[in-house]
């Protein structure tokens, strides 16, 4: 059993504006796919000028923060947000949906490739590699904010969270798996597979399904919100439900490419 470490999930306090880690991940995740982005347009990975990566992760960026805020009230918590409506803005107390955040940068990446004159799948490969750099930082910032943890474990490093929602029970530590799988490990298939000229559509095919598989494995371990519970068996969630056409619409796209 792990204790969990003594983090203020407040990162800094400036008089009376407090500065959270959760905020702080946002900025850093988007601060490091724009220069992972800008690298990639440096060696003449798609035809990409300095100018236009930064346009495509400002609108990226806009998109999936939208994206994920709606998805989180639409998917998740529609009722408490109809009853106090001003609870949207309270983005340091967590409540982001990935598959809305995806939802969102679709419509930024349609966009803004119509914008440029270019096809939707090519600005989306371009992309796709440097999204798993802020959801790691994300899954860490959940892990900080001692949210959306684990079933109870007995094995060795599950995390005594401090919360009292946590029972006072050792759980797995959820976010970092996710951490680990959705952030780490798929960023650097995607980045290994990248750095070979790829078919078009497989970066974006690999990450839609690698994020479906990453997440559904992890969602058997994860605790569902409390006010939605299973969705059926005792093992089906949301994130299970949610996930299931990014993996065919993933599947798809690589077989596609993979045909070409």
């Amino acid at each position: 059993m792990i204790r969990f470490p003594a983090i203020d999930p407040v990162a800094v306090h400036l008089g009376p504006v407090a500065i959270h880690w959760y905020g702080l991940s946002y900025v850093a995740g988007i601060a490091l796919a724009w220069w992972y982005l800008r690298r990639r347009a440096a060696r003449g990975v798609g035809g990409w000028t300095p100018e236009q990566v930064g346009d495509l992760v400002f609108y990226a960026a806009l998109g999936g923060v939208l994206g994920g805020r709606i998805g989180y009230i639409l998917f998740y918590n529609f009722a408490a947000y109809r009853a106090d409506p001003l609870a949207v803005f309270a983005v340091w107390q967590g409540g982001m949906s990935f598959h809305g955040g995806v939802l969102g940068m679709v419509t930024a990446i349609a966009l803004l490739a119509r914008s440029h004159g270019r096809g939707f799948l090519d600005v989306s490969d371009f992309l796709v590699p440097a999204i798993p750099i802020g959801l790691g930082l994300g899954r860490i910032a959940n892990f900080i904010n001692q949210e959306l943890w684990g079933a109870p474990t007995d094995l060795p490093w599950g995390v005594l969270f401090t919360h009292p929602a946590a029972g006072g029970i050792p759980r797995h530590p959820s976010q970092l798996y996710e951490a680990a799988l959705e952030g780490l490990v798929l960023f650097l298939v995607l980045d290994w597979l990248a750095r070979r000229t790829p078919p078009r559509g497989l970066l974006t095919g690999v990450f839609l399904a690698g994020y479906a598989v990453a997440r559904g494995a992890v969602e058997f371990v994860r605790l569902p919100d409390a006010h939605i519970g299973y969705l059926a068996g005792g093992w089906l969630t949301m994130g299970h439900l949610l996930s299931a056409p990014m993996l065919l619409a993933g599947l798809w796209l690589v077989a596609r490419a993979l045909r070409r």
